[in-house]
């Protein structure tokens, strides 16, 4: 049977400027190392270059993750303990709970740490300090970049590259206009200022075949290629840029934060947190049209407006374009796609669909699921997983009464009732049972591990169907619960990405 080997491999940006970190150094230092472990290896890699060690956000460590919980791991090898991860309670966790929990040994070179060596303990002192060193060497660094960082943007003198739409990176970063996207910045300035809705600006940039600014981007060669799906000119989009001081010459940075540690969801920050500078950078419009263009626009603005709730609110998408459906909450509310108001040559040009027949389809399908759910006997599956879980009990007992026994043969050893080569050939005799005992163990518990988290999910679903039986209708509880996004198309058809896989296995609704 062959011995499966994973190596993990990180390099982060700060890394690259080090040598001996590299990609490669690390794949020959593991790879040679990896084949002096056992006879039959075979070795398969996890990388995530350019990714920071800080928290396990990365897709190489995950898709490591998930094969060890599918038991397709015997041992991970990395460099050294940062390599792994640069925080001290999560490598710890995963390094002492969960790689024993599923069998699998964990080395790491540079550290001269190998699991095996330490059963029944942590690793010491050295290890545990290792793990803080790595972490607040990663903290500090963090720290006294970002320290700089702040201090560049207090000066005015952060170059991002990452300019707004009329603004382009010229000699030595330098924030310059681009004049034929200043044009279009300051026709979208004027119009706002004449009272147009951006709505009506909109359909003016469609009728001028005026690139959107992530065409724009693409078109330079930067990264508009990432979004194909931005070829009309939102409101939003618009609405953004007419609030964008930055046209007026100011600097302006801050503007958004972190919304919690290790996240990568960004929050806008209050405005008095924001850092301006005045006069920083040419300016396309000037500061009257700026004042006037905003004063025009939010008197289409309602002051008091409360925001709506509805069950499938932020969910609701079109099947043609990708983009989020508008709610009308008209006498009798619709979806409808906005996104292509202008083009009526698009398949979904002024689809919509109503918030009532929405609604109810979706319910229909959950609610049926619920009874398929509801009429499966469980029972059966749940009883199977006790009897594997007494079972490992007996086994853990047998290998207790082994242990005892060969405590039993070394004190007839020195008391001389057997001799040596009786207590050698007995003592061998009961190790091999230990070991095979000790084999089987470790496949049963990995089938009864299996098990139980089959079991948790299934009874995750029966309490889901539970939760459904007990509803009349869809409720914004019930959709946040299992539903993720829901794809409208022109042909009455519908498509449902469900947050809970197992739940439903129909993904299609065709509308009666």
């Amino acid at each position: 049977m062959k011995y499966i080997i994973a190596i993990y491999l990180r390099l982060s940006v700060d890394d690259k400027r080090i040598e001996s970190m590299s990609i490669e150094s690390q794949r020959l230092l593991l790879r040679k190392y990896a084949e002096k472990l056992a006879d039959d290896v075979e070795i398969i890699e996890y990388v995530d270059n350019g990714y920071t060690g800080t928290n396990f956000e990365r897709p190489g460590v995950q898709q490591l993750l998930c094969d060890i919980k599918a038991y397709k791991i015997n041992c991970v090898l990395v460099k050294d303990f940062s390599r792994f991860g640069r925080n001290s309670i999560e490598v710890g966790y995963f390094t002492q709970q969960i790689f024993p929990l599923f069998g699998v040994r964990f080395i790491s070179v540079s550290d001269n740490y190998d699991s095996d060596e330490h059963k029944g303990d942590t690793g010491g002192i050295s290890v545990a300090v290792k793990y803080l060193v790595n972490e607040y060497y990663s903290r500090d660094l963090s720290v006294k970049t970002k320290s700089a960082k702040y201090t560049k943007m207090r000066r005015g003198e952060y170059k991002s590259g990452n300019y707004a739409y009329g603004y382009k990176s010229g000699a030595d970063r330098e924030q310059v206009i681009d004049e034929k996207a200043a044009e279009v910045v300051k026709m979208i300035f004027e119009l706002a200022a004449e009272g147009k809705s951006t709505a009506y600006i909109s359909k003016v940039l469609f009728d001028k075949n005026i690139p959107t600014p992530a065409q724009h981007k693409g078109i330079k060669g930067n990264y508009g290629f990432r979004f194909p799906n931005c070829k009309y000119w939102s409101i939003s989009t618009i609405n953004r840029l007419l609030e964008n001081e930055q046209y007026i010459g100011m600097f302006v940075m801050c503007k958004q934060r972190v919304q919690d540690v290790g996240s990568t969801k960004m929050v806008k920050r209050d405005e008095s947190e924001w850092i301006k500078i005045p006069n920083h950078h040419p300016a396309i419009v000037s500061e009257e049209l700026f004042k006037k263009a905003n004063q025009m626009r939010r008197t289409f603005k309602q002051p008091n407006k409360q925001q709506r709730s509805y069950p499938l609110r932020s969910k609701v998408m079109c099947g043609c374009c990708k983009h989020a459906m508008d709610y009308a909450p008209k006498k009798s509310p619709v979806y409808r796609c906005g996104y292509t108001r202008n083009d009526e040559t698009e398949l979904c040009y002024k689809q919509e669909i109503s918030e009532s027949l929405l609604n109810k389809a979706v319910f229909d399908i959950i609610s049926k699921q619920a009874e398929i759910i509801l009429n499966i006997d469980n029972a059966s599956n749940i009883d199977n997983a006790q009897i594997k879980t007494e079972q490992l009990a007996d086994m853990e007992k047998q290998i207790t009464a082994y242990q005892k026994e060969k405590q039993i043969l070394y004190e007839q050893l020195l008391t001389g009732k057997i001799t040596l080569e009786e207590y050698k050939k007995l003592k061998q005799e009961t190790d091999t049972k230990v070991e095979n005992y000790r084999v089987q163990y470790n496949k049963y518990r990995q089938s009864a591990e299996q098990t139980r988290l089959e079991n948790d999910e299934k009874l995750k679903t029966l309490q889901t169907a539970k939760t459904v039986k007990k509803e009349n209708t869809l409720t914004q509880a019930l959709a946040d619960m299992l539903i993720d996004k829901v794809y409208v198309y022109p042909d009455n058809r519908l498509e449902i990405e469900w947050k809970i896989k197992d739940f439903c296995t129909d993904t299609t609704v065709m509308l009666s």
